[in-house]
């Protein structure tokens, strides 16, 4: 995500979304993985393949990014 602020390219409302979630489930549980996207409220949006779709091979990245920086 921390190329995503400032100048350059953003995140569009959908992946927004997803990253308030993700946000959100961290808050929560402290951490999130793969196998949690396939719970609620991610798999009402599609779960881990709308993930993959919206992010695609930074997916994973972006995850531990968010990992880091939420749980710090």
């Amino acid at each position: 995500m921390k190329h995503h602020s400032g100048g350059g390219t953003k995140f569009n409302d959908e992946q927004m979304e997803w990253l308030r979630m993700i946000r959100d489930h961290i808050i929560n549980s402290f951490h999130i993985e793969r196998d949690d996207l396939e719970s609620n409220p991610f798999d009402a949006k599609g779960g881990l393949g709308k993930m993959y779709k919206l992010f695609g091979d930074d997916m994973d990245n972006l995850i531990n990014e968010l990992n880091e920086v939420l749980a710090a």
